[in-house]
């Protein structure tokens, strides 16, 4: 179990030095000028490349980009140049929306899509099991933006009972509960609108994976002994089915972290995702850069996490690996 966390660890930091290389390149190629934007089109030429001194935008790309690496180990990110503040107290104020809208959006597309995908499999092309795979591929083609837009019509404008939009943040003057409460009310139906799409998609690999478990000859063995189909599926069949489950939720959940900017922009919630969107406008790209990065540095230690419950739930995995 050591040297496969060890191999992990090692290919996690491999992959982080990779990523870094690539984001920077590639911002690095884009057009347009920091210094320009902020100084605005019609400019003195002398102004510009005052601020651009200023900025540190003249130097050379290897020399920056061993500045900002240095920066990230020291827990430094920088200044943004829009903003004028610390990059890292701009990301953790937006991640206080971010990683919570993640986390519920990522609880209700599990439990939607184990409880929907496990009762369609045993129901294999029975009515139930037809329905709810046709609810889940009309799922599957519904752009999240616009069934946002649907709930926004539904439950704030018809119904009134949530808002339309914006975050008031996590207030707890009126109790740790009442604080809670209206902070998750705010984000309820934006991770509604994320995780149904994710939850048709997990609920039919969550069928396929147990229906391919309930050809086993053990879960065969199970019922001869007397087990009933219910304890049979929840006990044995949904645990061994988890393998490609874990995959595609640990795959979603970082899908979920990196892509909440278009839900976020139809709700007007002041999140991780707006602020690269504003950041990308403005041009300010050690913003950008160094929200991509952590966007990144979460994918690669989600991916860590599942490798570890891989060997949690099924103890060949760490055999086969050691």
């Amino acid at each position: 179990m050591g040297f496969f966390l060890v191999k992990r660890l090692l290919t996690l930091i491999v992959t982080l030095v990779a990523t870094s290389v690539i984001v920077f390149a590639v911002l690095e190629i884009l057009p347009g000028n920091a210094a320009q934007v902020l100084m605005g089109p019609d400019a003195d030429p002398a102004a510009v490349a005052a601020k651009t001194v200023e900025l540190g935008l003249d130097q050379p790309a290897l020399q920056r980009y061993g500045h900002w690496i240095a920066g990230l180990l020291r827990g430094d990110m920088g200044l943004s140049y829009a903003y004028g503040s610390s990059v890292s107290e701009l990301i953790g104020e937006r991640l206080q929306l971010t990683v919570p809208l993640a986390l519920l959006a990522m609880a209700l597309t599990a439990v939607l899509a184990l409880a929907v995908g496990v009762y369609a499999a045993s129901q294999h092309n029975k009515l139930g099991d037809t329905g709810l795979m046709a609810l889940a591929q009309l799922g599957i083609a519904v752009p999240n933006f616009w069934f946002a837009i649907l709930l926004i019509l539904l439950f704030s404008v018809k119904l009134q009972w949530f808002s339309a939009g914006g975050f008031d943040g996590w207030y707890f003057d009126d109790g740790v509960w009442a604080g809670l409460w209206n902070g998750v009310k705010a984000l309820i139906l934006p991770a509604v609108a994320l995780a149904v799409v994710q939850a048709a998609i997990l609920a039919r690999f969550t069928r396929s994976a147990v229906l391919e478990v309930l050809r086993e000859d053990f879960v065969r063995t199970a019922r001869a002994k007397g087990l009933s189909r219910r304890a049979t599926l929840w006990g044995h069949v949904l645990r061994n089915a988890m393998i490609p489950v874990v995959t595609v939720m640990g795959l979603q959940f970082a899908e979920l972290l990196a892509g909440t900017i278009v839900v976020e922009s139809v709700f007007y919630l002041p999140g991780l995702g707006r602020l690269i969107f504003q950041s990308i406008a403005n041009r300010d790209l050690i913003v950008v850069r160094n929200c991509v990065m952590l966007l990144a540095g979460m994918v690669v230690v989600v991916n860590f996490i599942v490798d570890v419950l891989y060997a949690a739930i099924d103890p060949r995995v760490k055999a086969s690996e050691i």
